[in-house]
This record gives C-alpha cells, structure tokens and sequence, in this order.
C-alpha cells in the first residue's frame, strides 16, 4: 500500500533559488488540514482527514492501517459504517437454511435485538454494547433457553461481520460477556401407563399417532406426513416427508435436516396402523413442496383432519392432544371458561423420549438410536439420553450372569440385588 500524508495548507514550490519551499495554498487555515490517503485492497482510494498540529495522528492512522493489511485484519472504515438492522436484513436474506427456520431466526431478531442495537454501525460493535444488551434482554425474556436463541441468532450475525472484514473481532465471544445460559434439564421420559393413557385420550382417528411416536420415533410433523407407501412389507417404516407450516401455509418438506430415514416397524406397531387404515382409510392430500409456492405433490396420507385435509398442528395440539394430556393425568383439567396449561415438555416429542428409553432399556446403541430418530449427531443423541442409559453395573451383572447361564453353571442359590450370589469353592 502506498500511503500518504497531504498537507492541504502548504503545497511545495521551488523558490528563485531553485530550492522547494513551502507556501500558503488557498485552503489555508480552513478546514481540516491534513489527509491521509492509501489505496485499499480492492483498488480505490481511502482517506481520513486530520486538524492542524495533528500530523501525528495522521501518521499513527495511517500506520496502523499498514499494519492491519500486512495482517490481514483490515477493515473499510466506510463499509464498517453501515448499521446493524442494514447488515442483519443483508445476512437474514442471504440464509440457506429452511423458509421455517430462517423466519425464526428473523423473528428473534426483529422483535429482541434491532430495536436497540439496529442503528449502531456494524464496525462500532464493543463488549460494552453487548452487555448492556443482554441485560436488557434479561429483563425482557424470561426464558434463559429463548434468550440464549436470540444471543446465538446476534452472535452468527457479527459472525459473519467478522468474515466479511466489517469487524475486527466478535463482541459476543469475549471473555467478559457471558451468553446465557439455560438450566441443565434432563429427559424425564413417561411411564407405559401414560403413554397408553394419552392415546386412550385421543380421539379415534388419531390413536395410532401414539404407536408411531412411541413405537418408531417419530416427529409430531413426519407423523402428519406419513403416506401409505412409507410403509413397508418386511419390517420397515421410510421417513420421507413431513407436513410443516411455512409463511401460514401448509407444505410437504423433507424431515428435519434433510434426515431421510428408514426405522424398523414393530410387528405391534405395524398392526395398529393396519387396524387405523381399516377404519380411516388413507386420503390423497395435495400440498405445495417447501415452499407456499412450491410445485404441488400429493401423497396418500395416513393420517388426516375429519374433512380429509392435512393436519394444523397449532390445532391438533390445542383441540386433541392437551385433552389427552389432561384425560391421563399429566396436565391439570382446567377451569369451565380457561385454557389449557403450557404443555412445552409434554407435546408429542415426549413419545420419541420414551421411544429412546425403551430402546436403550435394551441395550440398543447410541448410534442405531440416532439413525432411528434422525440425529445429525451421535455424540447429541449421547448428550441427550445418557443418563437413560442402563449403567455398566448393570451391563456387567447382565453379562456376567448370562455366561454362567449359557456354560450350564449357573447357581441356585439366593439372588441378592447386587446381582447373582455365587458360590466359593472351598
């Protein structure tokens, strides 16, 4: 980089010596008097103007930019200017993620962080403004999970400020600003009895939901989603689709990251499904595919409103499975004229945590698990439903006891509930 320094009240001329000397230009004692000039990675000129007897600072600046180039942390100070809520509608636009997810996102966003970091320019961003921040945001979200949503949706924003050389560092990742953090929860799966108490609450067309929840893993969403032809002959359930709404309208979309899957179907879990065609038979339903303005597809579903339409799980939730919810003893019955409680840790997710308990009850791994419920990630199917798994204790006595029993030398004598007792030879 060619850099500079321009004093706009002196120019240089040669004197009748022949030597330079400095005179008076026209802009003398008006204005800012130096400027310092360089030529950015991209070609054009930048400048920052300086007052008289600040020569120094010119020069410091100017350094200073050097330095940022050799490093390869430069940054244009008039990009850096443009603000927050400009930045954030560039980066919310540019999202490759799902219509659904990216509207979250947008929400979290317009609704907790734009209204009071929105003009503040992208290059401005300190520590201090993202502390006072998230303690405003403390005041106004009592959910330390949501909060820790919108953190994370302001944190990928100055992210990707940093990525496009708009921000030296990220404030949200410093030491002295603390994200929040949710309470540790751990799955607390249902018992069989309220498992079965919840479908026995549910309306007839809709019972069977709880043995696919239950019996396979799935998604309140993929559930709504299965068609006739995900069902296969020798054991198999292939999950391909599921029924999302996306801008207020319904749509066929792939499972939840793409996660196409194929889940062993129970022999029990297949007849009740058998059963419900029987009496509810399928319905072809023709949604638009991801988008409200996606190509129509049609699928035979398994599962429907009572007018053959596909299920609003706003309305199933609110109508269907809070009575059931309430009808089996896990959410209190309310009042004549109120509404039923929150339910968040109740929904139908809570069929896939007991689905993962039965499973690893068994001695399923971690892995298989995952592949059934459509984890990205083993190690968050571990992190989830570890404390589910039987200890090793247990797995050894297991072990232990059915060598003896398959070597013809298991003992008779009294079982204790360490285990087996055996007996010492003399």
């Amino acid at each position: 980089m060619a850099g500079h320094i321009q004093d706009r009240w002196y120019k240089e001329e040669k004197g009748p010596d022949g030597k330079p000397r400095k005179v008076r230009t026209d802009r003398y004692g008006t204005g800012m008097r130096y400027r310092a000039r360089y030529v950015a990675p991209d070609g054009t000129e930048k400048s920052k103007s300086f007052p008289d007897k600040q020569k120094r600072l010119a020069d410091q600046w100017l350094t200073n930019i050097e330095a940022d180039m050799a490093r390869g942390q430069y940054i244009d100070p008039r990009a850096a200017r443009i603000t927050f809520r400009e930045y954030t509608e560039r980066w919310i636009a540019a999202l490759t993620t799902d219509l659904t997810s990216r509207a979250a996102v947008e929400g979290r966003l317009r609704l907790h962080a734009l209204p009071y970091l929105g003009s503040r320019p992208i290059g401005s961003f300190q520590p201090e403004h993202i502390r006072d921040w998230n303690r405003r945001l403390e005041e106004a979200v009592a959910s330390p999970q949501y909060r820790r949503l919108i953190f994370d949706a302001v944190s990928s924003v100055l992210n990707a400020a940093v990525d496009d050389r708009l921000l030296a560092s990220n404030p949200c990742r410093v030491r002295s600003v603390k994200a929040p953090r949710p309470a540790p929860t751990r799955v607390r799966p249902w018992s069989v009895e309220q498992v079965f108490g919840v479908r026995a609450g549910l309306p007839d067309r809709y019972q069977a939901m709880v043995d696919l929840g239950a019996g396979c893993g799935l998604r309140q969403g993929e559930i709504f989603g299965l068609a006739v032809d995900n069902i296969g002959d020798l054991g198999w359930l292939y999950v391909r689709q599921q029924v999302k709404k996306v801008r207020g309208t319904l749509v066929f979309a792939p499972p939840k990251r793409g996660k196409l899957r194929d889940v062993p179907l129970d022999p029990e879990v297949s007849a009740a499904l058998r059963q419900h065609m029987e009496r509810f038979p399928p319905v072809e339903v023709t949604l638009p595919w991801l988008t409200p303005t996606g190509p129509k597809v049609t699928h035979r579903l398994v599962f429907t409103s009572g007018i053959g339409a596909a299920i609003w799980s706003q309305g199933f939730n609110d109508q269907s499975w809070k009575p059931a919810l309430a009808s089996a003893g896990i959410i209190p019955i309310p009042k004549k004229g109120e509404r039923y409680a929150a339910a968040r840790e109740h929904g139908m997710h809570a069929l896939r945590h007991f689905y993962a308990s039965v499973l690893l009850d068994a001695g399923e791994s971690i892995k298989a698990l995952s592949l059934y419920l459509g984890h990205s990630d083993p190690g968050f199917t571990l992190r989830v439903y570890t404390h589910l798994m039987p200890s090793s204790e247990t797995r050894t006595r297991k072990a232990i006891s059915a060598m003896y029993r398959s070597a013809g030398h298991a003992h008779d004598g009294p079982k204790t509930d360490d285990g087996p007792e055996t007996a010492q030879a003399a």
